[in-house]
């Protein structure tokens, strides 16, 4: 077995004292070293209480947690030296430049002013920054300014670094560039943690994902084990015209066919994937019906995401 870079043992943590809600409620991870795994769950699921605990910025009430070996409650300052967090909100001096930025972290990290300067030239280049000049940060765009935040984390090479929801209000090109930062990291031997609403972000990045809901991993495995849970394969058809679905469907050589008449869509699961296609191309042609997409697909995340948290049980995490 791979060693474990996070261990989590029923923690739980409690918010509002007597009477409050638990935001995390006996949960239990665990993370190999050198991978990324995605924590994936609702607003208020539970996933930023984790983040904070895994960083030492918050005490659990209960459990045991180990971060790259050690104990976030009885050995902070060592796990502190070996992590590094990119939070929700970009932590950047919006006046300054981004090598300006990067020796100031550098600086509070005690690089001093050399080390600094060196290590701020390399994440500069690592993260296709150094064209950026003395620009203050204010001009950046959002792919931009997150990646020099996420260089920003990685002022210390840490063993082990957190993203919490770190594309959260960025456009598909800011996502792509973030993304493709995050593989980099995990190339040279970083383990990362995410959490995320994006079901795509963690389908994209994660090498195994956990479902967070109520303060509890309610479902563990790779992208392809969780769609699993939602059912097999489906074969979709769109037709032109919403108003003959009813009368399609009954046509269908098929069992379990569900309709959706705003997106014109029929839809049903299967287990020969080609002898169904074949059989319902077919039908349709037998029956004169006009179709503009005939295809076969497997579940989404977004699928399992609902089919495993259809209830609405989420508490208030304090910002």
């Amino acid at each position: 077995m791979a060693e474990a870079a996070i261990t989590v043992e029923g923690v739980r943590k409690k918010y509002g004292g007597r009477g409050g809600v638990y935001a995390l409620d006996g949960l239990r991870l665990r993370v190999d070293r050198g991978t990324v795994h995605g924590v994936l769950g609702p607003n208020g699921a539970g996933k930023t209480t984790l983040v904070r605990i895994l960083s030492t910025l918050l005490r659990p009430d209960a459990g045991r947690i180990t971060v790259a070996g050690h104990d976030v409650v009885a050995d902070a300052y060592a796990v502190r030296l070996r992590i590094g967090l990119l939070g929700q909100h970009a932590a950047l001096d919006e006046e300054l430049g981004g090598r300006e930025n990067l020796e100031l972290f550098g600086r509070l990290h005690h690089l001093g002013a050399r080390g600094a300067r060196a290590r701020a030239g390399e994440l500069l280049e690592r993260f296709g920054l150094t064209g950026t000049g003395r620009r203050p940060v204010s001009t950046y765009s959002g792919g931009m300014r997150r990646r020099l935040d996420l260089a920003a984390s990685l002022i210390t090479e840490p063993e082990v670094l957190f993203l919490d929801e770190p594309t959260t209000g960025l456009d598909p090109r800011g996502r792509a560039e973030v993304w493709a930062a995050v593989r980099s990291l995990v190339g040279g031997g970083t383990t990362v943690l995410l959490t995320t609403q994006y079901l795509e972000e963690a389908d994209q990045l994660a090498d195994r994902i956990s479902v967070v809901d109520a303060g509890r991993v309610i479902a563990d495995g790779t992208a392809g084990e969780l769609k699993a849970l939602a059912g097999g394969d489906r074969v979709d058809v769109v037709l032109r015209d919403a108003r003959r679905l009813a009368a399609v469907a009954a046509l269908l050589p098929l069992t379990g066919v569900s309709a959706d008449p705003d997106r014109r869509l029929l839809s049903a699961p299967v287990t020969d994937r080609m002898a169904a296609l074949s059989a319902v191309v077919r039908a349709l042609e037998e029956a004169g019906a006009e179709a503009e997409d005939v295809a076969l697909r497997r579940p989404t995340l977004d699928e399992v995401f609902l089919h495993l948290t259809g209830g609405d049980h989420r508490v208030e995490e304090p910002a």
